[in-house]
């Protein structure tokens, strides 16, 4: 942490003058406020979800009708955290799916799920907007439906990692699906028993 005007401040986990705004694919994981169960338990290696759960996976699949260069890849809710893979495409215009992937720097990625290809005058999001969107859509309506306006519901931050190649995307894919399996060693779990 650093001083900035007398008072300590977090660093940013961003990678230093990396744009996200620009192509390309992330692999995102965002946390509720303390660490807290919201969105259900693990029971033989599935999520009895909740309808915290619910609000959270329909807002995230509502994300590309906001930001339109949002592409959505592999997604689960876990009972404190989500893990998703979003692709940042800003030249979509008449690009099909399939093609996305030779669209990341010659990377050839398969994305298993899309939207409507975007403008060429469409405005770039960045994944932090994106994140912070998908975080205040899913406050708003969770807290709504508690009666409890105004409380956070997620942690302030989010974490992130930039995927270079088909390697390390399959690699999160499968990490992303084996996640409730291994959730008993999972170090966002309050209740590991390995920390």
């Amino acid at each position: 942490m650093s001083l900035f005007k007398n008072k300590y401040r977090i660093e940013s986990t961003r990678l230093l003058n990396y744009n996200y705004a620009s192509d390309g694919a992330y692999f995102v994981t965002i946390c509720t406020k303390n660490k807290q169960h919201f969105f259900g338990e693990i029971v033989d290696g599935i999520l009895t979800n909740t309808k915290q759960a619910q609000i959270a996976k329909k807002c995230w699949f509502d994300l590309p009708n906001h930001y339109p260069n949002c592409i959505l890849d592999k997604f689960i809710i876990m009972p404190n955290h989500v893990h998703g893979v979003i692709f940042i495409n800003n030249k979509m215009d008449g690009v099909e799916r399939s093609d996305i992937g030779n669209k990341f720097g010659g990377i050839n990625m398969r994305v298993e799920t899309g939207f409507k290809p975007v403008s060429t005058n469409a405005k770039r999001y960045s994944l932090s907007e994106i994140i912070r969107g998908f975080k205040t859509f899913t406050a708003r309506k969770i807290n709504e439906r508690q009666n409890t306006l105004g409380q956070p519901f997620w942690q302030s931050r989010f974490y992130d990692h930039i995927i270079r190649n088909e390697f390390a995307l399959n690699r999160i894919k499968t990490y992303i699906i084996d996640n409730p399996k291994k959730w008993q060693r999972d170090r966002n779990n309050k209740g590991n028993l390995y920390m």
